[in-house]
């Protein structure tokens, strides 16, 4: 009776941890994707950078009442037509400059597309204030003083031409009137790096004093996958230190800031970065920032620079850069290595396991170059790095082969002595010792395993090789879930079951995989933990149903091996696989 009650109990919690998953993870996640379509909301024109502290500043002055927002392409029509945007097109991006404010808000990543199919739209990376979820980059100066005129938001900047290309640079000029021209370059290479170098020439009588800054603003908080093994939000390298903050964290701190010497500082999704990279010998104050617009939020990073005096007659310079594009691992790395940008790839969420991730990574990026098929070489991959623990695992295997044989001895003292716990324990040391096996014999290579294949799995999740990656027959993404479900028949009944119950045939392969695995090794001592592990594979295929199909297939190659190898050692040991 007591075994039955613990049994209906196992079964609850296992239920319980199910519709956990799905309710307060799976319904939250996709309640947001919704409300983020569906969001139209209002947007200031004006960012407003705050100098370091004790420095006294004048700060830009601009719209201060925001305006009702307009879908992305209306406005930029709109503007294209009243000739205040000048093109970008390089290999990478197609986009806009903004001569109102200088800004660049408007970027589109020209070999990412929101779908497999080559002919969806291009994903959308920056978009100008007064769209919904507005995202953009801004350079400027803070003048020190009052009464001196700077560029704002609204100001209207005169262009030297008619384009951005990786071959021609851009010049916006603007007199304040005052004694003061302000001329901003902008330079773009073929990849995702945009060059801004600001002169400011003073041809008045007296002297002024400015402060460079640079900032990326982005409207309303952005869905997240949700996912306790990846980073998405504010991030930046200061003094050579990797700093990440959610978004949460941001918005309860109101602002945290950074001094640092160099570095970067942005925002990243999973697979997408924006940006600042200061000059790598100045001095900034870094900061990430969250305010509130028309009820809608609004993070900032930004950098402010140390002051600048400009006699009369004189300049001065000031150049940093911003990158907007994918986190490719080659180009992150040839940038820190170029501009001597610090860390930048640490852009990507290699997690603790640094040092053996990114050397997986790169393993798999040349085994999917070889092949032509990342999903083949997840599966070569994963056949090597059994290969290299083939030792390791072995020792494992054999100690769980050796505690199998004993089961049914086990079993007899477990009867035997079931009303005397001590008995029964003394008896099994006993055991042990006569057959020279010990219960944790095993655990230690698996222990040693476990951080390389989390790297492995670490790369399958954050690698933006995988995303759109077609594997074989109804896996055309790897990056997204199993597109089919049981529970439809495998699509022959014409229904939309709810998130809980998508369930596609990978993630079944995985489950079976599983369940063959935990049949191999010995069971649990405990009956009613016994009774629990037979519940995780079934468990576990829900909860990984909604997992990108590549992770899915990894793991169910991964227990397939393991299962291989298991079953040869007992076949060897002539223990009954």
């Amino acid at each position: 009776m007591t075994d039955q009650r613990n049994l209906i109990i196992a079964i609850a919690l296992s239920i319980a941890i199910l519709l956990g998953f799905q309710y307060f993870y799976e319904k939250p996640r996709v309640e947001q994707q919704k409300q983020l379509a569906a969001q139209q909301a209002a947007q200031t024109e004006q960012s407003v950078p705050v100098p370091a502290p004790g420095v006294p500043a004048q700060l830009p002055s601009g719209m201060s009442t925001a305006e009702v927002a307009k879908e992305r392409p209306e406005l930029l029509a709109e503007q294209m037509a009243a000739g205040t945007r000048v093109k970008i097109d390089t290999p990478a991006l197609h986009g806009s400059v903004n001569l109102v404010g200088g800004r660049i808000d408007d970027l589109t990543l020209a070999q990412y597309h929101e779908t497999p199919d080559p002919k969806s739209p291009e994903i959308v990376l920056l978009a100008p204030a007064g769209t919904p979820a507005a995202y953009y980059a801004e350079f400027g100066w803070v003048p020190q003083g009052a009464g001196i005129a700077a560029p704002t938001a609204t100001t209207r900047w005169t262009a030297d031409g008619a384009a951005l290309t990786p071959d021609k640079p851009l010049t916006l000029s603007w007199d304040n009137g005052q004694g003061l021209v302000f001329e901003r370059k902008i330079a773009v290479d073929p990849d995702f790096m945009f060059t801004v170098t600001q002169t400011v020439r003073n041809t008045g009588a007296a002297p002024v004093t400015l402060l460079p800054y640079s900032l990326v603003s982005r409207s309303g908080t952005p869905h997240t996958s949700g996912y306790y093994i990846l980073h998405e939000g504010p991030l930046g390298v200061f003094n050579g230190s990797l700093t990440e903050e959610k978004y949460d964290d941001v918005r309860k701190a109101g602002s945290i800031a950074k001094d640092t010497t160099g570095g970067w500082v942005g925002i990243t999704d999973k697979y997408w970065l924006v940006s600042l990279v200061p000059d790598p010998s100045e001095k900034v104050t870094a900061r990430f920032l969250y305010n509130q617009v028309a009820n809608t939020d609004r993070y900032q990073t930004d950098t402010m620079g140390a002051p600048v005096t400009v006699a009369p007659g004189a300049s001065a310079e000031n150049t940093g850069r911003l990158f907007a594009g994918a986190k490719q691992v080659k180009l992150l790395d040839s940038y820190s290595e170029k501009l001597n940008i610090k860390n930048f790839d640490l852009a990507i969420d290699f997690g603790w396991f640094y040092f053996l991730t990114k050397p997986f990574f790169y393993a798999l990026d040349f085994l999917g170059r070889v092949i032509g098929n990342f999903g083949i070489a997840i599966l070569v991959l994963t056949v090597c790095v059994k290969a290299v623990f083939f030792p390791l695992a072995n020792k494992s295997y054999q100690a769980m082969s050796k505690m199998k044989a004993l089961q049914p001895k086990m079993q007899e003292l477990r009867e035997k002595f079931s009303d005397d716990q001590a008995r029964m324990n003394q008896e099994l040391m006993a055991l042990y010792k006569r057959e020279k096996v010990s219960p944790v014999s095993g655990c230690l290579p698996i222990l040693i395993q476990i951080p390389v294949f989390f790297s492995l799995y670490k790369v399958l999740f954050v690698t933006i090789e995988m995303r759109h990656a077609p594997f074989f027959g109804w896996i055309h993404d790897l990056s997204s879930p199993d597109p089919t479900n049981l529970f439809t028949a495998f699509g022959l009944i014409p229904w939309s079951p709810p998130t809980m119950l998508h369930l596609g045939l990978w993630p079944l392969i995985m489950g079976v995989t599983m369940w063959f695995q935990q049949k191999m090794n010995p069971a649990p001592p405990d009956p009613v933990q016994a009774k629990v592990f037979q519940f995780l594979p079934i468990v576990f295929t829900f909860m990984l149903a909604g997992f990108p199909a590549g992770l899915v297939i990894y793991w169910a190659w991964n227990n397939t091996l393991s299962v291989l190898q298991q079953w040869t050692i007992m076949k060897r040991m002539g223990v009954k696989a």
